[in-house]
């Protein structure tokens, strides 16, 4: 199912008043973690699947990547993303992830942020990123964690008084698809346990190289008392890959 909510006028709008819509890759919680796994972008040929607003396509630019290509389904996240990109060598394509087809060994770094839990076939989508890297090229990715995702309703179990009292954990090893609520609205979401993706990777010819779950460092406890929260459960789960 390739879902495309953002051409919806009402979902863009909430989601373009989202502090990481607003303030960029600062803003977001994971940022520092995920630009940690990325190799060095200097000279390099980069894909960035589901791209958005192009947050990290222009990143990869001022750290020197050679060119990048953007593909996002959604018009409204790719004509937000050329209005606020003055670089030639930045390219946005309209596409779904899961429809990818490039040349062999096209790309030198494939990354993708918080995009591939909407993709049902994790398998074929990781066949294909294989596919247009080049031998050693880094595939680096975040998806929303498996204990985030096992139940549709991805919230937490309150006491009486509306006190958070756990996250509750089920259904863990029943993968797919999953029907939850994101900004007032219904979304698809597609859960997968950790094995399957780290198993999926080596089984499509990837080497794991590093994974994190994203534990709150104390700098992020300092400037957002939220992310206190995610000492309790893991959001993300962030996955670095080099194609053998």
């Amino acid at each position: 199912m390739k879902q495309n909510k953002y051409d919806d006028a009402g979902f863009f709008a909430k989601y373009s008043a989202m502090p990481r819509s607003t303030g960029g890759l600062e803003a977001a919680g994971e940022w520092s973690t995920f630009r940690s796994l990325l190799p060095d972008l200097h000279g390099k040929r980069v894909l960035d699947l589901g791209c958005g607003f192009g947050w990290h396509c222009r990143y990869a630019r001022e750290q020197l990547a050679e060119s990048v290509v953007g593909i996002d389904l959604s018009e409204n996240m790719l004509e937000r993303a050329r209005a606020i990109t003055d670089d030639p060598g930045i390219e946005y394509r309209r596409g779904a992830i899961e429809d990818i087809r490039f040349a062999a060994g096209e790309f030198d770094v494939v990354i993708s942020s918080l995009a591939i839990h909407y993709v049902e076939r994790f398998d074929l989508l990781c066949r294909e990123v294989q596919h247009c890297l080049r031998p050693g090229g880094s595939f680096v990715l975040s998806v929303e964690h498996p204990i985030y995702t096992a139940l549709a309703a991805q919230d937490w179990h309150y006491g009486p008084d509306g006190a958070k009292l756990h996250w509750p954990l089920d259904h863990y090893h029943d993968e797919g698809p999953r029907e939850a609520r994101f900004l007032e609205d219904d979304v698809i979401k597609y859960h997968r346990n950790i094995a399957t993706y780290l198993n999926t990777l080596i089984t499509s010819g990837f080497t794991v190289t590093k994974l994190s779950e994203l534990q709150p460092t104390p700098e992020m406890l300092e400037q957002n008392a939220s992310w206190h929260e995610e000492l309790r459960r893991p959001m993300f789960l962030l996955l670095s890959a080099v194609r053998n």
